[in-house]
C-alpha cells in the first residue's frame, strides 16, 4: 500500500499555517509555503518554493513531487515572491498529475468566508495591497486584487472550480476553518488522528489596522489608473 501524501489546495490565509502544524502532530513530514533548513538535510531545497519545485517536477518527468518525495504532506503550495507567481492549486495539469502518480492522494480544500479571506489578506504584510495587484495570477490578472470585492470574487470562483473538478470524488474534502468540527472531519478523511488543532499566524490587530488605512488611501489613487491600464 502506498504511503499517504495529503495536498491542501486552499489559498493563503485560510489556515494554512494551523493546518500544517496539525499535520505535523499526526505524524507527517510537512512542506509549508517554501521549504525551510529545518524540514531538510538537503540543501538544494532550503528556502525554495514547493509551488516552484512542483512546476520543475511537472515540466520534467510529469510527477510535481519528482523533487519533494521526501515530504507526505503540503499546507501551502502557492509561491508569490519577486518574479515568481506559483499557483499550482489553481492548475488542472498539475491536479491530474498528481492524482495520476499518486493513487490514493488526498486533497485538502481549507475555506473561510472569502470577504473574511480577502480581508486578512489585505491585512497580512503586502499580500493584498501589492504583491496581488502587481502580479499575475490565475483568475486575478494583473492590477486586479487590491479590493475587498475582486479578491473575495476570486476566492470564492477558486473554490467553485475545485468543487467542479473534484464533483463526486472521494480524495477531497474541503473544510471551514471556523467549523468547530473541522478537525475531526479532517481526521476521519486522512485516517488518522489529529492530536492538536488551533490558530497560528494570525494577525495582530493595531498592525492590520494600520496596513488597511493605508492600503485604503492607495486604493483611491490607484484604482483608476489600473482598470485604465488594463482595459
Amino acid at each position: 500500500m502506498s504511503r499517504l501524501i495529503v495536498v491542501n489546495l486552499g489559498l493563503p490565509k485560510s489556515g494554512t499555517t494551523t493546518l500544517a502544524r496539525a499535520l505535523r502532530e499526526a505524524g507527517f513530514k510537512v512542506a509549508d509555503h517554501h521549504i525551510r533548513k529545518d524540514d531538510t538535510p538537503n540543501k538544494e531545497l532550503h528556502n525554495r518554493l514547493v509551488g516552484g519545485r512542483m512546476y520543475r517536477g511537472y515540466f520534467a518527468s510529469g510527477d510535481p513531487l519528482e523533487e519533494l518525495h521526501e515530504f507526505d504532506a503540503f499546507s501551502e503550495i502557492n509561491g508569490l515572491r519577486g518574479p515568481h507567481s506559483l499557483w499550482p492549486q489553481t492548475d488542472f495539469g498539475v491536479i491530474s498529475a498528481l492524482r495520476e502518480f499518486h493513487p490514493g492522494i488526498r486533497f485538502l480544500a481549507s475555506s473561510r468566508d472569502p470577504k473574511d479571506q480577502a480581508m486578512s489578506m489585505l491585512k497580512w504584510s503586502d499580500l493584498g495591497t501589492d504583491r496581488l495587484p502587481s502580479s499575475t495570477v490565475p483568475g486575478l490578472p494583473k492590477s486586479y486584487g487590491q479590493t475587498l470585492h475582486e479578491r473575495a470574487k476570486w476566492i470564492a470562483a477558486h473554490h467553485a472550480f475545485l468543487r467542479k473538478i473534484f464533483e463526486g470524488s472521494k480524495d477531497f474534502l474541503e473544510y471551514d476553518i471556523a467549523d468547530t468540527g473541522a478537525r475531526d472531519k479532517i481526521a476521519a478523511f486522512l485516517g488518522r488522528e489529529m492530536p492538536w488543532w488551533g490558530r497560528l499566524n494570525a494577525n495582530d490587530p493595531e498592525r492590520s489596522a494600520k496596513r488597511a488605512d493605508k492600503s485604503g488611501e492607495k486604493q483611491k489613487k490607484t484604482k483608476k489608473k489600473n482598470k485604465e491600464g488594463a482595459a
